[in-house]
């Protein structure tokens, strides 16, 4: 389990942790509030009972600040769904949530990772590339909301 990091003012910062029941209301929230089309409450709980599958959840004090869902299809990690809480972006959540997954998923070491992502969402795309992941094509049309396009990357693994 990820630690939390020490702030200037020596405080705990968020950690990150094995996502749990009681914090199923807070990442629905979260997802309404952000996402153009939100999962519902159905899917989460879906994901989460799946026994191949990694769901983790940046925590501060009692608070989630983001959350990562990740299930695994035959040869690869597939990463469904990562998302910060708005006036907590631009803090590292993403990229601990990304990088305590990457420990967890690689005891599989033989399994690649996966994405889609708005073409539009330059901030994220430079994340992933900055874990790693590399350009595999793009999905014309992926989004429901607005047929915007998802670009296809992966990291280690075969495509």
């Amino acid at each position: 389990m990820a630690r939390g990091r020490r702030t200037p003012a020596g405080d705990v910062g968020p950690r990150v942790r094995d996502m749990r029941g009681p914090d199923l209301a807070q990442v629905v929230a979260i997802e309404a509030a952000t996402a153009a089309v939100p999962w519902p409450r159905a899917m989460f709980a879906a994901e989460v009972s799946r026994p191949e599958s990694i769901h983790l959840v940046s925590v501060e004090a009692t608070h989630v600040q983001g959350y990562i869902f990740v299930t695994r299809y035959a040869d690869v990690w597939h990463i469904l769904n990562v998302t910060v809480r708005e006036s907590a972006r631009r803090r590292g959540i993403g990229r601990a949530l990304m990088n305590e997954m990457f420990v967890r998923g690689d005891r599989h070491p033989h399994l690649g990772y996966t994405l889609e992502v708005r073409v539009s969402n330059a901030p994220a795309i430079r994340l992933y590339e900055s874990l790693g992941f590399e350009d595999h094509g793009v999905r014309r049309g992926y989004y429901s909301d607005n047929g915007e396009d998802a670009l296809v990357m992966w990291r280690g693994g075969e495509p």
